[in-house]
């Protein structure tokens, strides 16, 4: 199915538009944004329909479509929420203070938190059927990895010009580092192949990836 039918737009006549500065209701936003969470990891973009999140956030469908507009802009939205929860902007801030190791280990210790939770590995999942539209892929990665992604490529910047580091490709090593944090552990558990590590796993396993990266990208 084509990612023109598969997104879903408000009835005609059925949103009007806000009049300019009134404020939207953010209790209202916010169970929509959980309720849409919920639904999206367990029937994926296709099987959540607006009218179950409507239900499930106790609002009206109208009110869903008046805060997101459609489909697609709930769905990003609901990702980006996501990662913002256990991804928080301020990891990335550049006027950070404390040791370089501190800041990467606590960026690490995010990362995976987030790529480990169930609602992460049910998506991920989900991106991976057949039946996964390459628009709903790309909506995915746009809102959520790549938001991730670059918001740590800017922290590695800073660094960099303070004198911190030593890195010729910035969004290379960006990818890389998340890489390694993903490694093997993140394949076998999408793949339902390994249980979730121990908090004494997931500390080696991010130390170990941490110093790998500090290695390489020292200053000379």
């Amino acid at each position: 199915m084509s990612a023109k039918h598969n997104q879903i737009a408000p009835p005609a006549g059925l949103v009007k538009p806000a009049s300019p500065g009134r404020p939207k209701d953010l209790g209202k936003r916010a169970a929509i944004l959980e309720a849409a969470k919920q639904m999206f990891t367990q029937h994926g973009y296709d099987g959540a329909s607006m009218d179950a999140i409507a239900a499930l956030a106790g609002v009206s469908k109208l009110t869903v479509y008046s805060h997101f507009g459609d489909k697609d802009a709930l769905f990003s939205a609901a990702v980006r929420a996501k990662c913002e929860e256990q991804m928080p902007s301020e990891l990335f801030l550049a006027d950070l203070k404390g040791p370089l190791r501190a800041q990467l280990t606590s960026i690490a210790n995010a990362f995976f938190a987030l790529i480990t939770s169930d609602e992460a590995l049910s998506m991920h999942r989900m991106m991976l059927t057949q039946g996964s539209d390459e628009h709903v892929r790309r909506m995915y990665w746009e809102a959520g990895p790549q938001v991730v992604k670059d918001g740590f490529a800017g922290f590695l910047q800073q660094r960099v010009a303070n004198g911190e580091l030593l890195v010729p490709d910035i969004q290379r090593a960006a990818s890389q580092f998340f890489c390694l944090l993903k490694g093997e552990l993140h394949t076998r558990m999408v793949s339902g192949l390994c249980s979730r590590p121990s908090k004494q796993e997931v500390e080696a396993h991010i130390a170990a990836t941490v110093d790998l990266f500090l290695r390489a990208h020292a200053t000379k």
